[in-house]
């Protein structure tokens, strides 16, 4: 028996009568009943502490949906599988409907970790400090953008000169944010690869780095990347409850955190994206 297989074993409970490789971390686990589950392996413990926590957190709201979490420690972390099928416009407007719910479930504070969860987090590869704050804008530039800024430019992916632009736009975050919002409750990492469409035709989210944060952070993270059927969703988030008038406005200044998450970890062609959402923000 291999290690992950003793570690799904030990967490569920079930005996382990099959297994298939999907990457390095990654493998989904045929149990002695016959459920198949993911079990993902990873480096830091609060890596999978952070993301057990971050599922539960958002099940508990009973708006979108998530993977049940089967158990983990500081190594593992085994979910249900999700079947996945075709992208539908009625998913999409459900999803959207979901997700507004979601939002407002709300957070203790911006930055605030799920119960249980730690505060060194992670956004994908990345690690992402949960320091609660009550200003937004403030919150945002110093535990979001100006820690990635920092790292990006002593790597030299992003050069001293420029650092001022994200520098600027963080200095007039609060003329820029638009109207105050309470903390929402944040999947927190919405791109598109972590929205899966389901066999059972429902939208689920994976790998969530769950937070209090703003909610149109969720929305421009879906935009960044592209979503299928993303005016469906948006349509749907807007009937239950419509974002902030100006919103589409702001999206390059809520993209900014990921774009520098990406400058960090995959290089200099984020750190130009991100400049350029930087520079548009203050031109507007």
């Amino acid at each position: 028996m291999t290690a992950r297989s003793d570690a799904v074993a030990r967490l569920t409970a079930h005996e382990v009568t099959g297994e298939r490789s999907l990457s390095g971390s990654l493998a989904e686990v045929t149990l002695d009943d016959g459920r198949v589950v993911v079990v993902k392996r990873s480096g830091d413990p609060g890596a999978t502490r952070a993301e057990a926590a971050g599922l539960r957190w958002l099940a508990a709201t009973g708006t979108v949906r998530v993977p049940e979490v089967h158990g983990h420690d500081d190594d593992w972390l085994v979910v249900d599988r999700i079947p996945e099928g075709r992208p539908s416009r009625d998913a999409a407007v459900a999803f959207g409907r979901a997700l507004a719910g979601l939002h407002a479930a709300g957070a203790p504070a911006f930055g605030a970790p799920p119960p249980d969860g730690p505060t060194d987090a992670y956004i994908g590869l990345a690690p992402m400090r949960n320091e609660p704050g009550t200003d937004w804008p403030r919150w945002y530039a110093e535990h979001r953008v100006l820690p990635y800024l920092r790292r990006a430019v002593d790597q030299g992916t992003v050069r001293p000169g420029e650092a001022s632009v994200v520098e600027r736009l963080c200095e007039r975050l609060p003329e820029l944010a638009g109207p105050a919002e309470s903390p929402a409750r944040l999947h927190g990492d919405l791109w598109s690869g972590n929205v899966l469409w389901g066999a059972d035709g429902q939208v689920w989210l994976i790998d969530p780095a769950a937070h209090g944060g703003h909610r149109e952070t969720d929305l421009a993270m879906l935009r960044l990347f592209g979503c299928p059927h993303l005016e469906q969703v948006l349509e749907g988030y807007e009937e239950t409850a419509p974002p902030a008038v100006g919103w589409t406005d702001r999206v390059g200044v809520h993209q900014l955190f990921p774009l520098l998450v990406h400058t960090v970890l995959f290089g200099r062609s984020y750190a130009e994206q991100a400049l350029a959402a930087a520079r548009a923000a203050l031109a507007r």
